[in-house]
């Protein structure tokens, strides 16, 4: 795949520096921030006062732009809590999904028609896998975080400690275009209602389940760890990628689930949640490992 060039990827980010949305470089062809992490930082430039995360970081200074993509062709990622902005992330159906519920826009819509509500008319990009990102202004004075699945099966929202990656940029699965090109529309009031009321359990007491179920368990499980690792917040990532892999470790102790593909879904989800490719790789391995090494015959747990 050819990415785009600096020229386009620099025309991008400041496009979106225009609209008042902070950015950040990414790696080309990848939606990872290409900033430094906490552990690698040399407290100089901007860190001299202190290590900055990429949220703060995250700039609308056409100079500071300029600058930075002139030395890559880096793809460009929206600070969506500092930009104001609340992106109901409407994905696709993955290869590591369990089969079941529909894909995001088609869940959407169910969940739009059940509250008598239609589909908003709004900023909406089609992501490199087939998805949509629908664009909101934030409500003021309530501070938004992640989700993923809250809503509805596959749909997710990025807000404050999230990121999306804007138009222009490219993936190897394809390119970030505008569907619609009009201004966000401020955030429905059910949308917010629904995001910030108290989160009830979705699933009940967990029952023993004969043997012969445990594939079925094991991806409901690889599929609800995955889904909380994605959306979990920024000083908690690493912890709840490790957490969650302990959890799913089990089941490729016990020939339920392959090792490579609970590896491919965690190192996704982690990266959607804003680590680092190599930090990722190197908590998943460990976790299974332990997990592999410490797990109790299935008889027994």
């Amino acid at each position: 795949m050819a990415h785009p060039d600096r020229s386009a990827l620099l025309s991008a980010a400041l496009s979106a520096a225009e609209r008042g949305w902070p950015v950040i470089p990414l790696w080309p062809g990848r939606k990872i921030p290409n900033l430094h992490s906490e552990r690698a930082c040399h407290h100089t430039g901007d860190c001299a006062g202190g290590h900055r995360t990429w949220e703060q970081r995250a700039t609308t200074d056409p100079a500071r732009i300029e600058r930075c993509w002139a030395a890559g062709a880096f793809n460009v990622g929206i600070a969506t809590g500092p930009a104001g902005l609340v992106v109901v992330d409407l994905d696709t159906v993955k290869a590591t999904d369990i089969k079941g519920p529909p894909d995001g826009v088609t869940t959407f819509q169910a969940l739009c028609e059940r509250n008598g509500q239609p589909v908003p008319t709004t900023r909406t990009i089609r992501t490199a896998s087939g998805g949509h990102h629908l664009y909101f202004t934030a409500p003021p004075g309530i501070r938004l975080g992640n989700t993923a699945g809250t809503l509805a099966p596959h749909v997710d929202t990025r807000a404050w400690g999230g990121q999306v990656v804007a138009p222009g940029s490219e993936t190897p699965q394809g390119p970030y275009t505008v569907l619609c090109d009009v201004e966000p529309t401020n955030l429905p009031e059910w949308l917010q209602k629904a995001l910030t009321a108290p989160q009830r359990a979705v699933v009940g007491p967990i029952r023993p389940t004969p043997p012969r179920n445990a594939p079925r368990l094991a991806s409901v499980v690889l599929d609800r760890e995955v889904s909380a690792v994605a959306g979990a917040s920024e000083g908690g990532r690493n912890a709840e990628l490790l957490r969650a892999v302990r959890a799913v470790g089990r089941f490729v102790a016990w020939g339920d689930l392959d090792r490579a593909a609970v590896e491919e879904a965690f190192q996704a989800g982690g990266e959607s949640a804003g680590l680092p490719a190599s930090e990722c790789r190197a908590t998943i391995r460990s976790a299974l490992d332990w997990s592999i090494r410490t797990a109790r015959p299935r008889e027994t747990a």
